[in-house]
């Protein structure tokens, strides 16, 4: 919408002659009112036209987790339901994490399931695309995740309190493939497998509470604080409750 001041030829000797947008503004400057009213118009106008922030689909915020490599994004495809994720970040393990992290907060049981493919090759063997139960966005925070790492190993990690050190139970998947965690009150689950076939169990971790609202999500860690990796999730579903 382009705003006219002014009506008529401003070339050569003509005089522009006032518009009607001109005598609205005129009238503004006489009547202190009438400019409160232009200004609220004004600002509804802006608002209508301003963008909405990028949805995230079954998620409400994206962000990092400790010390991440600049140029972590994520970004969903509403058309394919995938969420493309690029995260740097040294790694999730021991007793600290560094991942870029796309989450909503629940409570209770809850079970998230994802199909998971890397985007383009990669000479770091251990980049992980994780689905993630955590109890806080702190570097140090107890959590549980299943975890597709780059070299086809898909892990249950957990940390079972904030400041511990993570443990881990593992299987190998090349490939794509889609893995399942389950959150039975302290009690942990991994399911994995090609989508489409039977999913394997493995597990369980115990011990994990976490207490409250949590946070629920999906991320990437590049496992390489110079690199960052992209990965695709797929089909990504999140049920309350823990019927597995």
């Amino acid at each position: 919408m382009r705003t006219r001041l002014f009506q008529g030829i401003q070339d050569g000797n003509q005089a522009a002659t006032p518009g009607p947008t001109c005598d609205i503004v005129s009238s503004c400057m006489r009547r202190p009112q009438i400019i409160l009213i232009c200004l609220s118009l004004f600002a509804a106008y802006a608002g209508l036209n301003a963008q909405p922030p990028a949805p995230l689909g079954i998620f409400t915020n994206e962000g990092p987790v400790g010390a991440v490599t600049k140029g972590s994004l994520a970004a969903f495809d509403a058309a394919k339901n995938e969420y493309h994720i690029t995260g740097g970040g040294a790694n999730i393990w021991a007793a600290t994490d560094a991942f870029y992290f796309v989450w909503k907060k629940v409570s209770g049981d809850v079970t998230l399931q994802a199909d998971v493919a890397w985007s383009g090759a990669s000479p770091t063997a251990h980049r992980k695309a994780v689905l993630m139960f955590r109890q806080n966005l702190d570097a140090d925070s107890a959590y549980a995740d299943a975890a597709s790492h780059g070299d086809g190993s898909t892990a249950l990690q957990f940390r079972g309190a904030a400041k511990e050190q993570s443990y881990q139970i593992f299987t190998t998947i090349e490939g794509p493939v889609r893995i399942r965690i389950v959150k039975k009150g302290a009690r942990y689950m991994m399911y994995a497998g090609k989508p489409g076939e039977y999913l394997n169990p493995v597990g369980p971790a115990e011990f994990i509470t976490l207490n409250g609202e949590y946070y629920v999500g999906i991320g990437v860690c590049s496992h390489d604080a110079a690199r960052l990796e992209t990965a695709v999730f797929s089909n990504v579903k999140i049920e309350q409750g823990s019927n597995y």
